[in-house]
């Protein structure tokens, strides 16, 4: 049996994102290597730096720990953590696999030796304790696995695991018809999500000729997005949130997708849009990198860059290239057989 734990945000948490997409994934790849059981739901996030709620939490954690040394089964072979960081560290799985004798494993793990000092000292000391636990660290990107190699503890395995989609085969394929819709998708908060909204706005304003956008996604930020996209009136279409089959229709009658990705680590949907076909277009980043397949379609230069790439992708030709590769790239390393394969491999 296979312990899995998500301390940022449970699989079972009911607002969708990255983050629980991604932990609802991990189960589904670690399932056919055994059973695999939510070992706890406590949710030790701390966004404000609140040393009060920091020494609560610890208090919570530590009582579920013991807690989980005693009721967790008999059989249970690995605990595997995933997505340690300052601001939500796990607290939980380090003591009780000491306690029950058992190998401990992260996935996605952030090392910031920086917030050792400052409001996050105490969850950051935590996190740090917790990744040098580990006996195997999966990391999703590149960039993460440098900054784990250079604080590596003797005799840690670290291990490449490429972000996945939790299916088996790659969906129907977007015929990408004239005049089909762009699509854009992100939860709308402040912050990152609704900087990336910001810079669609401005991106469309640049825009020639006649196109249509389609935005699925939904949040306590709709009004600002809606006010950012008011002056491209019925040019712009909210669906709202959607479930995974309307989403996959979406993607399936869609041209090309947008979507910056402001500061994302690397983001699923763009792995989803490519599955479906879809040509990409996003801002050059180093996650964001990683996740496509084709370089010149990730851009830079702000809302100008997105503005040009959408542009050159109004060549049916260059559209249908850009959308046929992508769609070969994730189906090559980036569907759940492959993910399970690593962590097969990882843990044994």
């Amino acid at each position: 049996m296979i312990a899995f734990y998500a301390p940022l945000k449970p699989p079972s948490h009911p607002v969708p994102s990255g983050d629980r997409a991604m932990a609802r994934a991990l189960m589904a790849a670690l399932a056919p290597l055994g059973p695999v059981v939510v070992a706890s739901e406590l949710r030790t996030l701390d966004m404000a730096g609140d040393a009060g709620v920091q020494a609560g939490l610890i208090a919570t954690a530590r009582a579920e720990a013991a807690r989980l040394v005693q009721v967790l089964p008999g059989d249970l072979r690995v605990w595997v953590t995933y997505h340690n960081y300052y601001k939500a560290p796990d607290l939980i799985g380090p003591a009780v696999c000491a306690a029950r004798g058992i190998p401990y494993v992260q996935i996605e793990s952030t090392r910031a030796k920086k917030r050792l000092s400052g409001a996050w000292a105490g969850f950051a000391a935590a996190a740090e304790a917790a990744s040098d636990a580990a006996a195997v660290i999966f990391y999703l990107t590149r960039r993460d696995g440098e900054t784990l190699e250079r604080d590596r503890v003797a005799g840690q395995r670290l291990v490449w695991l490429p972000p996945f989609l939790p299916v088996s085969e790659l969906p129907a394929a977007s015929t990408l018809a004239a005049g089909a819709p762009m699509l854009a998708a992100g939860m709308m908060r402040s912050g990152d999500k609704l900087a990336s909204y910001r810079m669609i706005a401005e991106a469309l304003a640049l825009l020639d000729g006649a196109w249509s956008l389609e935005i699925a996604g939904d949040g306590p930020a709709r009004g600002e997005v809606a006010a950012l996209l008011a002056p491209f009136g019925a040019g712009v279409r909210f669906l709202g949130q959607l479930d995974a089959a309307e989403m996959a229709a979406a993607y399936g009658r869609a041209g090309l997708f947008l979507w910056p990705g402001v500061n994302e680590a690397f983001g699923m949907v763009y792995l989803e849009a490519q599955a479906a076909g879809l040509p990409v277009v996003a801002q050059d980043r180093p996650g964001v990198r990683e996740v496509l397949a084709s370089p010149g379609v990730p851009v830079a230069a702000g809302a100008w860059g997105l503005a040009e790439a959408v542009a050159a992708l109004g060549d049916p030709v260059r559209r249908a290239t850009v959308g046929a590769a992508g769609r070969e790239f994730v189906g090559a390393r980036h569907l759940l057989g492959h993910a399970t394969a690593v962590l097969a491999e990882g843990l044994a």
